[in-house]
C-alpha cells in the first residue's frame, strides 16, 4: 500500500513521452530558428505535393470520365450567358436547353461542313502546289548556299520527319490524351453531351449536393469559393470566345483576300487554337503564315504576318478591354508557363484545361484566404493574376 503523499508510478508510455519532451526542448534550443521554420515548411510542402500527385494519378486513371466532364463544364460556361438570358426572358427551361444544345451542335456541324467543302474544292490545286513547292525547296537546298547533296538531303528529311512524328505522338499521347479508339471518342462525346444537358437542367441542384459533401462548418466557405470560381470560368470562356471569333474572322478573311488557299480551314484552326491562350494564337498564326509562304511566296507571307499581328493587336488592346473591361487579366508569362506545364503533364487536354483550372484555383485560394464568405466582400488581393471581375471606375 502506498501512502497518501506518494505519487503513483507512471506507465512506460508516460516515461517515453516525458523523455521526448526533454529531448525536444533540448533540441529546440540547439537547432536554429530558421532551420526549424524551413523544416516546418518542408514537410507541409511534401504533404501537399503528395496530395497533388495522388490527385493527378487518380485523374489519369479516370481520364475517360474526367476529360468529358471538363469539356462539358467549359462548354456549359460558354453557352451559359445565352442560356441564362433565355431563362431570364421566361423561356421554359427545357426549351432553353434545347435551343442551347441544338444551336451548339449546329455551329459545330456548320464549321465541319465548311472545312470539308473547301478542302474538297481546293484539294487538287493544293496538292499540285504542295508538290511544286517541295520540289522548289529541295532544289534550293541543293543549289543554295548549303550545297547539300541529294543523299544528305534525303537523310535530313527522314530524320526531320521522324522527329516531327515523335513530338506529335508525345503531344497527342499525353497522360490525359483522348481515347485511343473510335469507341472511346464516341463514348466520351456522348458522356460530355449528357453532362452538358444535366448541368444546364439542374446545375444548382448538383452544386448543392456537392457542397453537402463538405463538413457542415466548411460548407459556407466551399459554396462561396465555388461560386466565385464559376464566375471566373464563365468570364474566361466568354473572353476566349470573343478572342477566338475575332481572330478567326480577321485572319481567315485576310487569308481569303490575299489568295491563300484553305482560308476557311485556317479560320477554323485559329478559332480552335485561340482557346489555348497566347500559345494557340501564336501557333495557328504561324501555320497561316507558313501556308502563305509555301503557296503564295514571301511577299504574300509577309502581308499574312502583318494581318495576323494586326488582328491580334486589335483584339488584345481594343476590343477585349472595351467589351470585357478587366474581367480576366492574365500575365503572358503565367499563361505560357501554365500551358507548357499542362501540356507536359497531360498533352493537348492539359494545354486546353491548364489556364481555366489555374484561374479557378487562383480565385478559390484568394477567396478562402480573405475569408470572403464571412465578410460578404469580394477579395481584393490576387494570388497569381487578376481573374476576379472588377467594377469599372466612373468619372465623377
Amino acid at each position: 500500500m502506498s501512502g497518501p503523499d506518494e505519487k503513483p508510478k507512471g506507465s512506460l508510455f508516460d516515461a517515453l513521452r516525458d523523455r521526448n519532451r526533454v529531448v525536444t526542448s533540448d533540441m529546440s534550443e540547439v537547432v536554429p530558428h530558421g532551420l526549424r521554420v524551413a523544416t516546418a515548411f518542408s514537410w507541409r510542402f511534401l504533404v501537399i505535393s503528395a496530395a497533388i500527385g495522388l490527385a493527378i494519378w487518380l485523374v489519369i486513371q479516370l481520364k475517360l470520365l474526367v476529360i468529358p466532364l471538363m469539356v462539358s463544364i467549359l462548354i456549359t460556361a460558354l453557352v451559359w450567358p445565352a442560356f441564362s438570358y433565355l431563362v431570364r426572358r421566361r423561356v421554359p427551361r427545357w426549351l432553353a436547353i434545347v435551343i442551347a444544345v441544338v444551336g451548339l451542335l449546329a455551329i459545330v456541324a456548320g464549321l465541319v461542313w465548311l472545312v470539308a467543302w473547301q478542302v474538297g474544292e481546293q484539294w487538287t490545286s493544293v496538292q499540285a502546289s504542295t508538290v511544286e513547292a517541295l520540289q522548289q525547296f529541295r532544289q534550293y537546298l541543293i543549289d543554295g548556299p548549303l550545297h547539300l547533296t541529294p543523299t544528305q538531303l534525303d537523310e535530313v528529311l527522314i530524320q526531320s520527319w521522324q522527329l516531327i512524328q515523335q513530338q506529335a505522338e508525345l503531344l497527342w499521347s499525353g497522360a490525359l490524351a483522348l481515347g485511343t479508339t473510335v469507341g472511346d471518342v464516341a463514348a466520351g462525346t456522348l458522356l460530355a453531351l449528357f453532362i452538358l444537358i444535366a448541368l444546364l437542367a439542374d446545375g444548382a441542384g448538383i452544386w448543392r449536393w456537392t457542397v453537402r459533401i463538405f463538413p457542415r462548418r466548411a460548407r459556407a466557405a466551399a459554396d462561396g469559393a465555388g461560386r466565385a470560381g464559376w464566375v471566373t470560368i464563365v468570364n474566361y470562356s466568354r473572353t476566349q470566345l470573343l478572342v477566338a471569333t475575332v481572330d478567326a474572322v480577321g485572319i481567315g478573311l485576310g487569308a481569303y483576300l490575299l489568295g491563300v488557299p484553305l482560308a476557311i480551314p485556317i479560320g477554323v484552326l485559329v478559332f480552335l487554337g485561340a482557346f489555348i491562350p497566347i500559345v494557340g494564337a501564336v501557333l495557328t498564326g504561324t501555320v497561316a503564315v507558313f501556308l502563305a509562304l509555301v503557296y503564295n511566296g514571301p511577299w504574300i507571307a509577309l502581308w499574312m504576318l502583318v494581318v495576323v499581328l494586326g488582328v491580334q493587336q486589335i483584339e488584345g488592346h481594343i476590343l477585349q478591354p472595351l467589351l470585357m473591361g478587366s474581367a480576366v487579366k492574365v500575365h503572358p508569362i503565367a499563361v505560357v508557363l501554365v500551358v507548357a506545364g499542362g501540356a507536359m503533364i497531360a498533352g493537348i487536354p492539359g494545354a486546353l484545361f491548364a489556364v481555366p483550372v489555374a484561374a479557378f484555383v487562383n480565385v478559390v485560394v484568394v477567396y478562402l484566404g480573405a475569408r470572403a464568405w464571412e465578410t460578404g466582400l469580394k477579395p481584393t488581393g490576387d494570388l497569381i493574376w487578376d481573374t476576379v471581375p472588377r467594377p469599372r471606375r466612373t468619372r465623377s
